[in-house]
């Protein structure tokens, strides 16, 4: 069986990533560069091993080879190929060996840079990564293997293993169980595979943070420059992963939101926000020598989440719409999170003395303190989230009883601490490096404060009765304010001393300094979102009614005509059955759109999904979401319908695709700043030069 081929593909990477481990160290503590540069290939032979791997059971879900248990649990034949395809990391056991061959093309790609930049480091960065690697492969190996045939014992019973048993003859399943409904969406192409790629990602830099200390390394910010474009591509794609989850979950839970504030939801959140505070607080390391110490434990944080989410997500531990079944795996995990924050946090007190700053905090009216604030509040939020989500443990541990915290807690302990951030985006950039004066910061503030205070006025007058509303609209206002501001007066300043027209001297300006103004596109990007959290958050709407045919409801000043049903039988081989509502929709006697909400019923699983009809309203600054709840089943003369208002969602959309954008051109190569990541630029840095 092709199978096969790929079970002892994955021993062999297994192999490999061991061998990879002793080899680098062995070389490193004999000064044989021989041993370090043999398990550098050991490296890069894994990435092929484990493609092969994932490509026999790409293979068999294609081909419903239902001797394979993993192929029977997550498809069956009348699944379309794109969703057999994605069930590679549908369920547990594939997961997994889809992270492992995510971690292997990261390896990859860290083993092809010059090693001359870091070669002191490289066999600490291969250890490291290694064992995170060798890790997750011993998973799929000995706990989750996607590789396990069913065998018919002598008995009669059917059991599943790799091997077969003594005796047992092979067995084929006539059809399989199919992938679970809620993952049969098109979001399943690319919403798990970009937060996996975040989660690996942030392996680089932990492992050589965890490399620059064992060799002391530390005392320079080299390890810092070399990781930056790596850390900014893994939390790209983890800020790609929550985006497309919030909007797989609002095109498909039919509940009207897009963040629940769901364990698993907030185990990939968790990684960000340290790993967010990481990227802020380096800058002060670079610039000024200060938070060696901080930044090694927002690093060691970060990894340890990144692994902590998966655990949580894989496990079950926790019950989560998202989560896996309850599995063996969680005491291995367990085991290999305390062991790699325990370890890592060891180091870093023993190596406590080299990591003292270099300079202190001149004023607390600076842009250091700015950012350690920003940091503050980042942390804040991360021991709320952390505290929430994993509160159902310690209720349980402690009292018996498993106490779920629900997103009320959430609102109410992280609003006023994003909100925080927000203004402190619109102020900390305007702010001076030491020492910032007050006067010049306030020339800077005036105007962006005033237009604030008079759009809160503005809306006020309006009717806006809400507080949180009016601030959170003019928190956001005031930061968008601020940022434009930066890109006019860059600009500004170089037409007047080049004599370009605006927009070119704006464009090569972004161009010649993408770090800072990509910066600022995130800090818009963020602006953005944050209007449209508000604006959905406290002027959503909703109503629910029963309605016979030709009857109608009034949402907001929306009519809703319930016009007819219709019920669509399986496909040939399928097992899903639709029931479908016509409604049409109207707004001062106009008819706008006929929407159609549905039910989707899987009769194998005997689950229910109950997608929303979607309509964007008022020039998309509003959305219309229909759901068809409930029918009465004699003549269909009736349905119940639920609808919800949400104004300003597509702002969240929208935000998302300035905040990438934002990320790329920060993270896009810059020649000036890949000079100083030779190895005489880094002497003239340490003598001062530069």
């Amino acid at each position: 069986m092709i199978a096969d081929l790929g079970l002892w593909a994955t021993v062999l990477a297994f192999a490999c990533a061991v061998y990879a481990v002793a080899a680098s160290l062995y070389g490193a503590r004999r000064k044989q560069p021989v041993w370090v540069e043999s398990a550098r290939n050991a490296v890069v032979a894994i990435l092929p091993l484990l493609t092969l791997a994932a490509l026999t059971i790409i293979a068999s879900l294609v081909r419903s080879d239902f001797h394979l248990a993993y192929v029977v649990n997550t498809s069956n034949r009348a699944m379309p190929t794109f969703l057999k395809v994605t069930a590679l990391w549908g369920g547990q056991n594939g997961s997994l060996l889809f992270w492992s061959w995510l971690m292997s093309a990261f390896a990859f790609g860290v083993m092809l840079r010059k090693w001359e930049r870091d070669r002191e480091l490289m066999p600490y960065v291969i250890a490291v990564t290694m064992i995170t690697q060798a890790f997750f492969i011993g998973l799929v190996l000995f706990f989750a293997n996607p590789f396990a045939k069913y065998w018919e014992l002598p008995s009669g019973d059917i059991v599943s293993a790799a091997l077969p048993p003594a005796g047992a003859l092979p067995f084929r399943a006539a059809e399989g169980n199919g992938l679970n409904p809620l993952l049969r969406h098109p979001g399943m192409i690319a919403h798990p595979p970009m937060l996996y790629l975040g989660f690996v990602g942030f392996t680089v830099p932990y492992a050589f943070a965890i490399a620059a200390l064992l060799t002391g390394g530390y005392r320079s910010e080299a390890w810092i420059r070399t990781t930056r474009r790596w850390t900014l591509a893994a939390w790209l794609f983890l800020s790609l992963g929550l985006l497309l989850g919030g909007r797989w979950a609002y095109d498909v839970l039919g509940w009207g939101g897009y963040w629940g504030w769901d364990p698993v939801e907030n185990a990939a959140f968790l990684p960000w926000l340290t790993g967010t505070a990481f990227l802020h607080s380096v800058m002060i390391q670079e610039k000024r020598g200060m938070l060696k110490v901080w930044n090694m434990v927002l690093i060691i944080l970060t990894y340890c989440l990144v692994i902590l989410g998966t655990f949580i997500t894989r496990t079950g531990v926790i019950s989560s719409v998202h989560a896996f079944a309850r599995s063996e795996i969680g005491v291995p995990f367990f085991i290999f999170v305390g062991a790699a924050l325990v370890g890592s946090v060891a180091l870093l007190i023993s190596r406590l003395e080299g990591l003292k700053s270099e300079n202190h905090l001149d004023a607390l009216l600076s842009r250091e303190a700015a950012f350690l604030l920003n940091n503050l509040l980042f942390m804040g939020i991360t021991l709320a989230v952390f505290w929430g989500t994993f509160f159902p443990i310690f209720s349980e541990l402690f009292t018996g009883t498993k106490i779920t915290v629900g997103p009320p807690f959430y609102n109410r302990v992280t609003g006023p601490q994003f909100a925080a951030l927000v203004l402190l985006m619109g102020v900390g950039p305007l702010i001076a490096w030491r020492r910032a004066s007050a006067k010049a910061l306030g020339r800077l503030l005036w105007l962006p404060t005033a237009s604030a205070l008079l759009l809160a006025v503005l809306l006020v007058l309006l009717g806006v009765s809400i507080p949180g509303a009016v601030v959170g609209f003019a928190i956001a206002e005031f930061t968008a304010a601020t940022t434009l501001s930066e890109f006019w007066r860059g600009a500004r300043a170089r037409q007047r001393s080049s004599g370009e027209p605006f927009l070119t001297a704006l464009s090569r300006l972004i161009g010649r300094n993408r770090r800072r103004y990509g910066g600022y596109l995130i800090h818009l990007g963020v602006v953005l979102i944050a209007v449209g959290v508000v604006g959905s958050h406290f002027f959503q709407k909703e109503s629910q009614a029963t309605l016979g045919r030709g009857e109608s409801m009034s949402v907001a000043g929306y009519i809703f005509v319930y016009e007819g049903f219709r019920e669509i039988p399986p496909k040939p081989g399928d097992d899903l059955v639709r029931d479908i509502a016509t409604v049409g929709l109207y707004r001062d006697g106009r008819r706008l759109a006929t929407l159609y909400p549905q039910r989707e019923f899987y009769q194998a699983t005997q689950e229910t999904l109950t997608p929303p009809a979607l309509y964007g309203g008022r020039m998309g600054l509003e959305d219309i979401y229909l759901l068809l709840v409930g029918w009465e089943q004699a003549g269909l003369a009736s349905a119940s319908f639920k609808v919800y208002i949400n104004p300003l969602v597509n702002f969240i959309w929208l935000g998302g695709v300035v905040f990438i954008l934002g990320t790329l051109v920060a993270a896009w190569p810059n020649p000036a700043e890949e000079r100083l990541l030779t190895p005489a630029a880094e002497r003239r840095l340490a003598l001062g030069e530069v």
